[in-house]
């Protein structure tokens, strides 16, 4: 009962009283006020009229209802009656009565002093915090903590905001004090004002989550969900649908969160998804709500269709999918909460339809709030089918028990309004959003189609638009509508291996038809390449459940014999450029090279793609090697590409001359230059490469390798950090086993002799040659397997060639490390030398001949590929030969044998001797130190033992 204010100056003051059951509103009736007690009492009474009126004011009295409703009018008063004044008083008398206190005089000066106080907090200017962080307004943590319970929605929204800027400037204090950050800002979830709660989510997800992901995550959230789900049941739908917005966050964070409170987070979307009176009027906040259910469903466990084992065991579908649990987690316990809301979902659907009818055109939202439903519809199906949650870890997934309610649902709401289209004209924009519509519809039919039986021309009617869908046609042309073909498309390549061996011939022509359509217009780079990729491994290689033979299936044989010829083209058009593209093309490749042997078609068929693969390593056009993407690849791609050359059991000589080029690349890496040779030799252990294929081969290789730099003895730093001399050894080492495992060393010796010969006639580099020369006395035995023409070959080669040794491995004086390293280098390119003098006599005389003659004639040069260089005179000549002798003489076993050719060494010291006397442009320092090396000589050569051969001794005395 409400009674107005008697002092109210207003026209009119409303009272609201129970009806009196009298007519008289006072007599009989319930008491008045208690207020209009207190009043005086009336002035004038009309209550046959119900007027009246009370203390100077009109009363009007209305019957409405069960109330009694009065109006009050002021009434004018009665003018004052004028008393006669009293005349003749000078002075009034105040009667004062007893208790009061007397009036202060008139001109009493007032001494009462008021003042007003001021309340802060804090004064700021009077608290140090040097030291302390501080945010943009001096205010601490600890301040700004406090800040965020304050009444005004503003000073915590600025507190907020106040802690942002703390923790930006300063990233330690959230470190020290997170828990105790979360525990204060979590009161805010449920804050009333909404541009609070978006501040905070702000500050979560901005600086809080990233600043905790290290930390114990269980704990954490532990001290958010408790708000969360309180926000959840809020009265506030805005509050409610921030919370999961929050939780779609923490989901984002900590994702097996959502395996802990599956079954509340269910229920509160059910219970939210349920007041449609807000999401078809508001679809912005459905849509947001509807992004973190889908976020959700995804974290349930479930094998998409394809994943199946085959008989390498467990396999990967697409490159470009994320990774997804596949075991069970603890979801078993909320099967039935997401069947009721899958319902609630298909009902959310239903509610769509009628506004896509009414619509001119289907805009943003309602787009993006229809396509979340129809995805959490599609995750949880397949959770249903494929997901592990049987009570037997071995069940298996196809023998879900399906509710009938769900099954009719799914059927009649769902399938039954396939497919979507407008009512109105299609825009460019509205085509493609009903494209990805029914993609997901018919995703969801395939999932579902071995539960609902569906009949002919309904699976028909689906086969129709995958068709449709892969050939493009219910897409838009447009550069976007591309971009959303090649985006929404591969959803459905996972269907097409089944599918095709389950469908009529017809049916099955027309699928391969067009997914060999989609495999060549989509771009080489786009994740549909990808899928496309795998969908061939799948159809291509033969498996448990699935084959494609030859005389099983000759319709699906020739769309596999497209897609292996277009694997090359793709991979030598995607190059370097896309390196994880080209690793699934290369291990595709690899996978059919290894299973081809199911196949006599597919064996025939991976053969041919060899030619096509020389341009990936390389070519050669007018004389110049141009590198393919093979040489730009990373290593893990080379791995692949090299390992696919063993299963062609027909190598060609053009590819054996591309992956040639490579392997003599400067660039290429040591590690892949010997994993080539490796492949390589046992492809010709396993009878793929001919003998003479191979022998070219290793002999290339050791006959064209680059060494840098020339000098053996670099003079420059730089030089030997980019010296590949050991990898050139490592390469000769490797060469020289494999060529002692091709067979009796005999013949292999006889075929290489020539071919070896020759090209060390050609003068190779010094590298170059100690290598073949290493090749020859390992397959040689003693005595030597050297033909006579091959011996007089050598005896022309040998003294340029250590010549050259001596002189680009100058002598060193300094301490004994030094001086071993010397002769250790010097070692390794005499010692072929060495081997083949000891196994050829006629070779060591033939030597000393050649070696003697070039110092008396001048006509006569001893020709290597260094020569030009270094022995251009008589002096160089002298020393060399000096310097030659003493290290010949340093082996003990040489030594034994030069002993035998006192004749030729005694020539060769004459000649020496004579050569010194007559050269004139020596200088004295010059002559000292030659004279000393060839005293030195002299030393060693006089010393050497007597050696008996056929009983005879011969000695080599003193020169």
């Amino acid at each position: 009962m409400w009674v107005g204010s008697y002092s109210d100056p207003s026209p009119q003051t409303l009272f609201k009283l129970p009806r009196p059951k009298t007519e008289n509103p006072f007599k009989g009736g319930p008491k008045a006020p208690t207020r209009l007690h207190s009043l005086n009492p009336c002035t004038r009474w009309q209550v046959g009229t119900r007027v009246f009126i009370l203390q100077r004011k009109l009363y009007s009295i209305i019957f409405l209802g069960s109330q009694t409703v009065i109006f009050s009018t002021m009434v004018r008063s009665k003018a004052p009656s004028k008393k006669q004044q009293k005349k003749g008083i000078d002075f009034k008398k105040i009667k004062r009565k007893l208790g009061r206190k007397l009036p202060p005089p008139t001109n009493a000066t007032n001494t009462e002093i008021k003042s007003k106080a001021i309340v802060l907090p804090e004064q700021s200017v009077a608290t140090n915090k040097e030291g302390l962080a501080v945010s943009k307004k001096g205010l601490t943590l600890k301040e700004l903590l406090q800040q965020t319970s304050h009444h005004n929605a503003k000073v915590r929204r600025d507190a907020l905001m106040g802690i942002k800027d703390l923790v930006l400037k300063h990233p330690a204090e959230l470190r020290l004090h997170r828990y105790a950050v979360i525990e204060k800002l979590r009161e805010r979830i449920s804050d009333d004002d909404k541009v609070v709660r978006e501040a905070l989510y702000q500050l979560f997800k901005s600086e809080i989550f990233p600043g905790c992901a290290e930390d114990n995550q269980g704990l954490f959230i532990s001290l958010v969900m408790t708000y969360i789900f309180n926000a959840m049941t809020n009265l506030s739908i805005d509050i409610r649908l921030m919370a999961f917005r929050f939780f779609d966050l923490v989901v984002q964070y900590h994702p097996p969160c959502f395996s802990l409170y599956a079954e509340k987070i269910l229920q509160s979307y059910e219970d939210i998804l349920r007041k449609n009176q807000f999401y078809l009027e508001d679809k912005g906040k459905l849509k947001s709500t509807l992004y973190g259910l889908v976020r959700c469903l995804s974290l349930l466990p479930s094998k998409k269709p394809g994943c199946q084992k085959n008989i390498l065991g467990e396999r990967k579908i697409h490159a470009f999918e994320p990774d997804l649990p596949t075991e069970n987690t603890g979801f078993s316990v909320i099967i039935k909460k997401l069947k009721e809301l899958v319902l609630v979902l298909i009902n959310c659907f239903q509610d769509f339809i009628p506004l896509l009818n009414s619509m001119p055109q289907l805009d943003a939202q309602s787009f993006d709030c229809i396509l979340s439903i129809l995805q959490s519809i599609d995750i949880a199906v397949r959770f249903f089918i494929y997901g592990n949650h049987e009570e037997s870890p071995e069940a298996n997934p196809l023998q879900v028990t399906w509710d009938q309610t769900l099954l009719s649902g799914l059927s009649k709401k769902l399938l039954g309004v396939f497919p979507l289209y407008p009512k109105h004209h299609l825009s460019v924009k509205e085509d493609d959003r009903y494209f990805i519509l029914n993609i997901v519809i018919t995703e969801i039919f395939l999932h579902l189609r071995e539960w609902i039986c569906p009949s002919a021309n309904v699976f028909a009617k689906f086969l129709e638009f995958m068709e449709n869908a892969l050939l493009g046609k219910t897409c838009s042309s447009t550069r976007s509508g591309k971009a959303t073909w090649e985006k929404h498309v591969p959803s459905l390549l996972p269907f097409i291996p089944k599918l095709v061996s389950e469908v009529t011939t017809d049916w099955q022509s027309h699928l391969l038809e067009a997914f060999t359509k989609t495999f060549r217009d989509c771009n080489p780079e786009s994740s549909l390449k990808l899928a496309c990729l795998s969908m061939i491994e799948e159809m291509l290689i033969p498996r448990g459940d699935m084959h494609y033979t030859e005389a099983s299936d000759p319709v699906a044989l020739d769309y596999q014999t497209i897609w292996i010829r277009e694997l090359p083209l793709l991979l030598i058009l995607l190059g370097d450029k896309w390196p994880s593209s080209s690793q699934v093309v290369l291990h595709l490749l690899l996978r059919l090279g290894q299973f081809a042997c199911w196949n006599s078609s597919l064996i025939w068929e991976y053969e041919n793609t060899q030619f096509a693969l020389c341009e990936f390593y390389s070519t050669c056009r007018e004389g110049n090697i141009y590198y393919g993407p093979f040489m730009r690849l990373p290593r893990d791609s080379q791995e692949l590409s090299i390992c696919c050359l063993y299963y062609f059991s027909n190598f060609s000589t053009l590819l054996l001359k591309a992956i040639t080029s490579c392997c003599l690349c400067p660039e290429l890496e040591p590690y892949v230059l010997f994993r080539i040779i490796e492949v390589v030799h046992a492809a010709y252990k396993a009878g793929h490469i001919q003998f003479a294929d191979h022998i070219s081969f290793f002999i290339t290789l050791l006959s064209r390798f680059k060494v840098y730099p020339e000098n053996i003895c670099p003079v420059k730093e730089s030089d030997v950090q980019i010296s590949n001399c050991g990898t050139f050894k490592s390469l000769t080492c490797m060469v020289c086993s494999c060529l002692s495992q091709m067979g009796d060393s005999s013949v292999v010796f006889r075929i290489l002799e020539k071919a070896i010969l020759d090209l060390i006639s050609l003068k190779p580099q010094l590298d170059n040659a100690c290598a073949m020369l290493r090749v020859l006395i390992m397959l040689d035995s003693k005595p030597t397997r050297l033909s006579e023409q091959s011996i007089i070959a050598l005896s022309n080669f040998l003294p340029g060639y250590l010549m050259d040794v001596v002189h680009c491995i100058p002598e060193v004086d300094g301490n004994e490390v030094a001086v071993s390293n010397h002769v250790q280098t010097c070692r390794y390119y005499l010692l072929p030398c060495f081997f083949l003098f000891d196994r050829s006599n006629q070779l060591v005389k033939l030597f000393l001949n050649v070696m003697g003659s070039s110092l008396t004639d001048s006509s006569l040069s001893l020709e290597s590929h260094n020569s030009t260089q270094y022995v251009t005179d008589s002096l160089s000549r002298m020393n060399i030969t000096v310097s030659l002798l003493l290290l010949i003489y340093k082996d003990v076993k040489v030594q034994k044998i030069m002993s035998l050719f006192r004749t030729e060494i005694g020539s060769i010291m004459q000649s020496i001797a004579s050569l010194q006397s007559s050269e004139v442009n020596m200088t004295i320092e010059e002559r000292h130190k030659f004279q000393c090396s060839f005293e030195r000589l002299k030393i060693v050569a006089s010393s050497s033992p007597v050696v008996y051969i056929d009983d005879a001794s011969i000695s080599l005395s003193g020169a």
